[in-house]
């Protein structure tokens, strides 16, 4: 029982990080229809800001991670002005592809930065740990979860209470009918990518506080937030947060229980889980958890 406490916390911990990534997606995608493959670039570069304030201009660790989230959503508007909106009223899958290539560009970009030796930002008290009944949490891990927790709820009051949250909601649901009531579309566009970009930020920063720091392959995380909003739904807030943890949790489960369940799968099952469980989910909703059915006239 111990040992499955400890890797539900460990999954949660690291199912913070996927989550905060899913949110992202789900901004762009709410927004623009369009699935951003340049979340993982964002996110690199977003722990290198982090670590520039915090190693190189040695701020506090939480000082950096505001300042490093600030410059990751102007890094996301920058993107959405240069790249995306010249693109407007093309094909989805264009625009998509269109990610790919940005995310291409920035993450040779923060390659040549990273250099060979990992970029590692230190987060207060990281290595110490609280331990209840044998399960232990570092300080890093509870810090990721309190600031995950205090962002989802930041978002859902943002979209539910403010007139700004209210117009990005409209604009994702019709953006003709958005024009028509005098919302600025391409404005409601750049705020959904700045909010991306700096979600990226944040998770980048955590993940730079995890013991391989930042390095020239940290993109692979991002990765695996992409099942994160299949299993949720590609325009649900709340299923980017529960397919996050789900897909963190299903990781850190399968990594303890797998080799001796079932040794036959591989020495790095784990790393499929999440798309294991992706392919699970889509057999029984194909819209994911919390997706919406769409339904077209033809």
């Amino acid at each position: 029982m111990t040992d499955f406490l400890q890797a539900l916390v460990n999954g949660l911990g690291q199912g913070s990080v996927y989550a905060l990534l899913a949110l992202g997606y789900v901004m762009i995608y709410k927004a623009t229809k369009v699935i951003s493959f340049a979340q993982p670039s964002l996110m690199i570069i977003g722990g290198l800001f982090a670590y520039h304030f915090t190693r190189v201009w040695e701020l506090p660790f939480w000082v950096g991670l505001v300042m490093a989230t600030l410059c990751g959503a102007v890094l996301g508007m920058v993107v959405e002005r240069l790249a995306m909106r010249p693109m407007v009223g093309k094909p989805v899958f264009t625009l998509a592809i269109i990610t790919i290539g940005v995310d291409i560009v920035l993450r040779i970009i923060a390659n040549r930065y990273i250099g060979v030796q990992s970029k590692i930002v230190e987060f207060p008290g990281g290595s110490q740990r609280y331990s209840v009944g044998g399960v232990s949490i570092s300080h890093q891990t509870l810090g990721l979860m309190v600031v995950t927790a205090v962002v989802v709820v930041g978002l859902l009051t943002f979209f539910r209470k403010s007139r700004t949250g209210l117009a990005m909601r409209a604009t994702a649901l019709d953006q003709e009918t958005a024009l028509a009531q005098g919302i600025k579309v391409g404005t409601m566009f750049a705020l959904a990518w700045a909010i991306a970009g700096g979600l990226a930020a944040i998770a980048g920063t955590f993940v730079a506080t995890q013991a391989a720091g930042i390095e020239q392959t940290t993109w692979i995380i991002a990765l695996k937030a992409l099942p994160a909003i299949i299993i949720g739904g590609l325009e649900s807030i709340n299923g980017a947060v529960i397919g996050g943890l789900a897909v963190g949790v299903v990781e850190a489960l399968t990594a303890v229980y797998q080799p001796d369940v079932a040794p036959w799968l591989g020495a790095n099952f784990a790393l499929v889980a999440p798309y294991a469980l992706m392919f699970a989910v889509l057999l029984v909703r194909p819209y994911g958890l919390f997706g919406q059915k769409e339904v077209e006239r033809v």
